[in-house]
């Protein structure tokens, strides 16, 4: 298992959870974590079959030619990379990857020179056309790497993520409502984003979205405490936000938090009225089912994956219409029968996402891919 990216927020979360999954599962195998020794430490205890294997962390040349001579002196049948890559890792066995999306071939592809635009997608078309099995996490992401790099369905299987455990260990108490009120000064109700702070994550429209719901509210005197809390990325890094605030005259309504840790995060999700998710582009979108194990509305768009994975539990917009966003904001808000339906559905929805399930997925594939077969079980995924 290639570690090298474990410090990523979406990869990171996979490949920990999928690594306990597995080594709760798995005690036949012997797996090799290679990558940063220090990281290891972060999934937790391991059984003795877990070993963490030191390698330079960086896809240079030097990098990929010493995780060579690793894989090959510690005679392994099978590497699993647990992200798409492109640069040429020249591996020794067979090797599997898991796609989580293809924003880079998207969104982010607009930016860089056109020899890199072509190297980087063709040389990842190498690496896909290469791999003994692709994982893909939704049926979404699928069908995009079949479309946009010609891959044959046959060799794509569909394995689900999950939501992290801690997100389960139930409802926000007493004393979480206090170290919200005295650490972060937060005694008023919220509306709640919570994931990365980047373009197609669409966060202007939410607070162009927030601003027209605070003056419709104002004028029908509801909630007039009502406040946006966005979790993620350092404000100073998208000062074009602060802007969109200041223009939307809610500068005293919308804070910035930041980084926070899961312990926090899942407290956050608890008390927020409402989950606005809009995203633009998911491969999966692991947040909308974090606020719905936690009995929050969420409100999330009808682009990509997102339909896929939130089922009928989520009240869903066209992502770029700032107007259906407040209208579908201000009735989930308010319509209390809507709220306690999509709490229950979104209980209901959470469950059918399970890393066990998930891991047991990835060990038949690895097992039948070291026996000499890469077939694919027509229509298999890991979950519903």
């Amino acid at each position: 298992m290639d570690l090298r990216r474990i410090n990523e927020f979406g990869v990171g979360t996979y490949t920990r959870n999928i690594i306990r999954a597995l080594a709760q599962s798995d005690r036949s195998n012997e797996y090799f974590l290679l990558g940063p020794t220090e990281k290891v430490g972060e999934i937790g205890r391991l059984p003795a079959n877990f070993r963490s294997v030191s390698v330079l962390p960086r896809e240079t040349l030097r990098a990929e030619l010493e995780c060579r001579i690793v894989v090959k002196r510690l005679k392994c049948d099978l590497v699993h990379v647990p992200h798409l890559f492109w640069f040429p890792r020249y591996l020794p066995c067979p090797y599997v990857v898991t796609a989580h999306d293809l924003l880079d071939h998207m969104y982010r592809a607009r930016s860089g020179s056109g020899v890199r635009r072509f190297l980087h997608f063709h040389l990842t078309r190498r690496v896909l056309e290469n791999a003994a099995r692709i994982f893909a996490v939704s049926r979404f992401t699928k069908n995009e790497i079949e479309k946009l790099f010609g891959i044959d369905s046959g060799k794509i299987e569909v394995v689900y993520n999950a939501i992290d455990s801690r997100f389960l260990s139930g409802h926000a108490t007493d004393a979480d409502r206090q170290l919200l009120a005295e650490r972060y000064q937060i005694t008023y109700p919220f509306l709640l984003y919570a994931g990365r702070i980047s373009p197609h994550k669409n966060l202007v429209r939410i607070i162009e979205a927030f601003a027209a719901l605070k003056a419709d509210l104002v004028k029908r005197d509801l909630y007039p405490d009502l406040k946006l809390i966005i979790i993620g990325d350092e404000l100073s890094k998208h000062p074009h936000l602060r802007r969109t605030v200041v223009r939307g005259g809610v500068q005293n309504d919308v804070r910035f938090m930041g980084f926070v840790p899961i312990e926090v995060l899942r407290i956050f999700y608890d008390l927020a009225k409402v989950f606005v998710f809009p995203s633009l582009y998911e491969g999966f979108g692991l947040p909308p089912l974090e606020a719905m194990a936690h009995g929050t509305p969420v409100l999330t768009s009808n682009t990509s994956s997102i339909p896929e994975v939130v089922g009928n539990a989520a009240v869903i917009v066209n992502p770029e219409n700032v107007f259906e966003i407040m209208r579908a904001l201000e009735r989930v808000l308010l319509d209390q029968t809507l709220r306690e339906k999509m709490r229950q559905r979104g209980y209901e929805q959470v469950r059918k996402f399970s890393w066990n399930t998930s891991a047991a997925s990835l060990l038949a594939a690895y097992e039948q891919i070291v026996a000499g077969s890469s077939a694919l079980p027509v229509g298999s995924a890991a979950n519903p």
